[in-house]
C-alpha cells in the first residue's frame, strides 16, 4: 500500500461500507462499472492509441472500421458489457473522447503478468516478437492512478465530471482479467521445455495473485477471472514453432502446447483457490474459458467454421500466417506490392489475425461461459458479486 496515496486509502474505507449494503440482498448483482486488465483478448484501443494504430478493417463486422481491437469486431468484454447493460469500456491510455463513467479498460496488446520485458520491447521490435513494456503491475499502478486523479476530477466538478465514475462504483463494479497467454505462448516460442516451462508458472501465479490483492486493497469485491484458451490451436505457434504432424490432436492443435496451457490453468485456479481464503469478504468467479474455446476445434461445423486453424487476416502458408506478412502488413507478391487484409467472412473463421480470435468466436465462447456453467463457482455473469 506504500505505493498508493492516503486518498486512496480513505477512499476504500467508504467504498467498502456502502458496497456490502448494496449486494447482499440482491438476487442479481447490479453492476455499475467493469474495470478489466489483460491483453489483446481485451484491449479496445489502448494499444493502437499509443503505439501503431491499428488497420481500417480490424473491427470492420461490427464498428464499420477500426476500433482499437484486434478483431473484426467485438470481444468478450464487448460481449460482458452489453450483457450488464454498461458501454463499451473506454481504453485508459485513449485520452480522445474518453468517458470513464461506467469503467475503464486497462488491457494492452502483448503485455504480460511477468516483469516488463528487458529486451525486445515494442516499438523497437514489432510484433509479433516484441512485447509491452505495459505489463500487469503497470496496469494495476494505472489503476491506482485512475482512482484519484477521477475522484479529484469529480470534485472539481465542471464538464468532466460526468465522464469520472462515482466513488461508490469501485466497490460495486466488476474486475475482470484475462491474462497469461502471453507469457506462456513466448516461452513456447523461446523453445523452453516442459520443465522450464512448469517452472515458470509459480511465479506467474504469484505475481497475478499480488496485483489481485492490491486491487482488492483499493477496494474491489467482485472478480471474474478467465483461464488460458488452447494455445496450441494458435497459428502463430503452429507456424512460429511447429510440431510433427503426429504430436497434432484431433483437432489439428498441438498438443504439448495445450497440456502445457492445462498446467497454466490448473496452477491458476488453485491461486484462484487460495485468494477465496486470504480474501474471503471477496467474490472470485473462475472462468474455463479454455473448455468454451476449444469446443469449437472440436466441433468447427457445428458453429459455421470453415476454416477453423487459419487466421481470417494473414498472408503465407499452411495457416494463412507469416511473421513478416501480418494483418494489415504490406508485402511483395510476385512482384506486386499488396496489404495483407482479411477474409471475405470472418465468421467462417475462428481467429482473425494468428493470435487473437474473430467476433464470431467470442461471441459463442461468451455465450458458452455467462451462464456459469463453466465457471467455479457456477455463478452466471449477473450473480458474480460478494454476497453477505
Amino acid at each position: 500500500m506504500g505505493k498508493f496515496s492516503v486518498f486512496s486509502v480513505f477512499l476504500v474505507s467508504i467504498l467498502v461500507a456502502h458496497c456490502t449494503s448494496q449486494v447482499s440482498a440482491a438476487d442479481t448483482c447490479k453492476f455499475p462499472a467493469i474495470f478489466n486488465f489483460g491483453d489483446a483478448n481485451s484491449d479496445t484501443g489502448a494499444f493502437a492509441a499509443w503505439f501503431f494504430g491499428n488497420p481500417p478493417f480490424f473491427g470492420q463486422s461490427f464498428f464499420g472500421g477500426s476500433a482499437g481491437r484486434v478483431s473484426d469486431g467485438r470481444l468478450l468484454i464487448d460481449f460482458m458489457a452489453t450483457k450488464l447493460g454498461l458501454p463499451f469500456l473506454h481504453p485508459y491510455m485513449d485520452s480522445l473522447g474518453a468517458d470513464f463513467a461506467h469503467g475503464a479498460n486497462f488491457a494492452e496488446i502483448l503485455s504480460t503478468i511477468a516483469l516488463p520485458p528487458a529486451n525486445n520491447i515494442i516499438p523497437g521490435v514489432r510484433p509479433p516478437r516484441g512485447l509491452n513494456p505495459i505489463n500487469l503491475d503497470i496496469q494495476v499502478a494505472q489503476f491506482a492512478q485512475f482512482i484519484n486523479r477521477s475522484q479529484t476530477i469529480r470534485q472539481r466538478g465542471g464538464v468532466f465530471k460526468k465522464f469520472m465514475p462515482k466513488a461508490k462504483y469501485f466497490s460495486q463494479a466488476l474486475y475482470t482479467i484475462d491474462m497469461g497467454q502471453i507469457d506462456i505462448t513466448q516461452l513456447f516460442l523461446n523453445n523452453k521445455t516442459d520443465e522450464e516451462i512448469k517452472a515458470a508458472v509459480p511465479a506467474l501465479i504469484a505475481s497475478l495473485s499480488s496485483n489481485i490483492k492490491i486491487i482488492y486493497s483499493l477496494g474491489a469485491r467482485s472478480f471474474w477471472i478467465h483461464n488460458l484458451g488452447p494455445n496450441g490451436c494458435l497459428p502463430i505457434l503452429l507456424t512460429l514453432a511447429p510440431v510433427p504432424d503426429s504430436q497434432l490432436d484431433s483437432a489439428g492443435c498441438a498438443k504439448r502446447y495445450n497440456d502445457l496451457t492445462q498446467y497454466f490453468n490448473t496452477e491458476l485456479k488453485k491461486g484462484v483457490d487460495q485468494l477465496r481464503k486470504d480474501l474471503p469478504l471477496a467474490a472470485f468467479t473462475y472462468v474455463d474459458v479454455y473448455t468454451a474455446k476449444y469446443s469449437l476445434y472440436q466441433e468447427p461445423a457445428k458453429y459455421g467454421f470453415t476454416h477453423p486453424l487459419e487466421t481470417c487476416c494473414g498472408f503465407g502458408g499452411r495457416y494463412n500466417y507469416g511473421e513478416f506478412s501480418l494483418c494489415g502488413s504490406t508485402i511483395t507478391v510476385n512482384g506486386t506490392q499488396r496489404t495483407v487484409g482479411p477474409c471475405a467472412n470472418p465468421a467462417e473463421y475462428i481467429n482473425y489475425e494468428g493470435q487473437t480470435y474473430t467476433q464470431a468466436a467470442d461471441q459463442i465462447t461468451f455465450n458458452k461461459i455467462a451462464s456459469g456453467k463453466l465457471s467455479d463457482p457456477p455463478n452466471s455473469l449477473k450473480k458474480a458479486c460478494r454476497r453477505a
